[in-house]
């Protein structure tokens, strides 16, 4: 975790995925706040590629800071709030 470069697009990712109702339209399939948002949305949202949404994704997905769930076959992401807690204390003490 400590080795990946901090990324713009991942903290702005992270920041909409607090309140992902505020920040994205309803989705066909899932609910926003209790699903999550797909990598499309995502891609949609930050103007790049879905290729390169699914990457930085993936990574918070591996970093544990986002969860990803399978609803009707599209993986769906929502923010860990619990782990990104953990994570920000960690660098509050000095990390």
């Amino acid at each position: 975790m400590f080795r990946t470069p901090v990324s713009d697009l991942r903290l702005r990712v992270l920041e909409w995925l607090r309140d992902p109702v505020a920040h994205f339209p309803p989705q066909p399939e899932g609910d926003l706040a209790e699903d999550g948002v797909t990598a499309d949305a995502v891609a949609a949202r930050l103007g790049v590629p879905r290729t390169v949404a699914d990457t930085h994704l993936g990574l918070l997905a591996d970093l544990g800071l986002l969860r990803a769930r399978s609803v009707r076959g599209r993986t769906h992401y929502r923010r860990d709030d619990m782990r990104t807690a953990e994570v920000a204390r960690l660098f509050e003490k000095g990390w």
